[in-house]
């Protein structure tokens, strides 16, 4: 049986800790897509981490946690993030396996994602410059190299040749940094990305399924940055939607069973693109300050609006999502009033369906307005005590959503989940 935890906005929904919640109930925690751009935040006890490419059932000893064939995986950034794991005397190689087929991210690919990114002047996409996107292009291109290319006695010479194809495209950047500054730390990394139990991914996983054992598969980003379905050009490399699950593991589609999406209570969006519900007023900066909304890998301040339905409703359909878990509820505490937004107004007239190419059109989002419940909610641990006003806040959600809110996140402790 496997079940999917994604997001359902542009990321950093809380996606870290939701996973630690649930992976209790789960033998194996996998990850799916993505890089290390992803930025998944837990509290063990009362001390924060951030992991990037790990898993984050890897603090749950007894849990078997796999980076999949989807990932696009950063030998240097896997070993500083070990280091942190291991300061919270965690044995991180008992239990992290990683798939042969996942791909490699290249000191080259960084400064393809940094040219190309400077390149695009005002039109620049929002990159986190961390090479991802240059690395799924060397994939779909057939020109990557694999986590299982290192058993290769021919690995160094595969990776000269690529290196010298990136250069010719440098080149026609005008890209005058060294590109080979970073290699003997990459080269080192390589080496510590050896020690680790390097398997056979989609055999892996689907042995342990037919043994009965339970999956979680944990995504990246957000629904609304898949490279498909999300708001094109200003998207990831990967599909970060439950389709994902299947080519980013090697699990056939009839394995899932719960598809769990998160959504923050409100909405945030990082980097460039289109974003119907931004608020740029004190709201806005309000939401950004009580939710501490500054990226978890980059530390750049997110924009911040209102939830927003109809992008919502867009990421439960193509994902299939059987539950939602709403997280950050308790930000909207300080608030006299709260808004939804339930339809776009394109051209005069209201929609309820995300267009083909949001920037390209001048959106007026419909609201409906809530009161806000004015009081803390960090302490409530059943939803029986959650005061009147977000009742009627959820109970809205969930009619026009047609999924359940089935758990709501009031602060960032690991206790902090109610269940409805």
């Amino acid at each position: 049986m496997v079940d999917v935890i994604l997001g359902l906005q542009w990321g950093d929904e809380g996606k870290g800790k939701i996973v630690d919640f649930f992976a209790k109930d789960y033998d194996v925690i996998a990850r799916f897509q993505g890089g290390p751009n992803a930025g998944h935040t837990l509290y063990v006890g009362d001390k924060k981490i951030v992991l990037h490419q790990v898993p984050s059932g890897i603090f749950h000893e007894d849990k078997i946690n796999l980076i999949g064939n989807g990932v696009v995986l950063d030998a240097i950034t896997l070993k500083k993030e070990c280091a942190s794991i291991a300061a919270f005397g965690v044995d991180y190689k008992k239990n992290l396996f990683i798939s042969e087929r996942t791909h490699l991210i290249l000191p080259t690919h960084r400064a393809l994602d940094k040219a190309s990114e400077i390149s695009k002047g005002n039109d620049k996409i929002g990159s986190t410059l961390k090479g991802i996107g240059p690395a799924y292009m060397d994939k779909t291109g057939r020109n990557g190299l694999r986590v299982g290319d290192l058993l290769n006695k021919n690995f160094k010479s595969q990776y000269i040749e690529l290196r010298t194809k990136h250069q010719r495209i440098l080149d026609n950047f005008n890209f005058q940094e060294d590109i080979t500054a970073g290699e003997a730390e990459f080269f080192e990394a390589l080496e510590f990305l050896k020690e680790f139990k390097i398997v056979n991914g989609e055999y892996f996983i689907n042995d342990k399924i037919s043994s009965g054992k339970k999956l979680l598969a944990e995504g990246a980003q957000g629904s609304m940055l898949d490279v498909d379905f999300g708001t094109f050009p200003f998207v990831t490399s990967s599909n970060t939607i439950s389709a994902g699950v299947c080519s980013g593991l090697g699990i056939a589609p009839q394995k899932i069973k719960e598809v769990i999406g998160i959504t923050k209570a409100y909405c945030t969006r990082v980097g460039s693109g289109p974003f119907p519900t931004e608020l740029n007023d004190e709201t806005g900066e309000f939401l950004r300050k009580t939710g501490n909304e500054f990226g978890s890998t980059t530390g750049r301040p997110r924009r911040c609006g209102w939830i927003d339905l109809v992008a919502l409703n867009f990421a439960c359909m193509i994902n299939g999502v059987t539950k939602i878990v709403m997280t950050k509820a308790d930000i909207l505490d300080g608030l006299q009033d709260l808004k939804v937004c339930n339809a776009y107004k394109i051209d005069g007239e209201e929609k309820n369906q995300v267009p083909f190419q949001m920037n390209r059109l001048e959106i007026e989002c419909v609201y409906k307005q809530f009161a806000g419940w004015k009081k803390d909610i960090t302490a409530v641990k059943d939803f029986q005590s959650m005061p009147t006003e977000m009742k009627t806040y959820i109970d809205y959600l969930n009619n026009y959503l047609k999924v359940p809110v089935k758990y709501i996140s009031n602060g960032p402790g690991r206790e902090q989940i109610v269940t409805i």
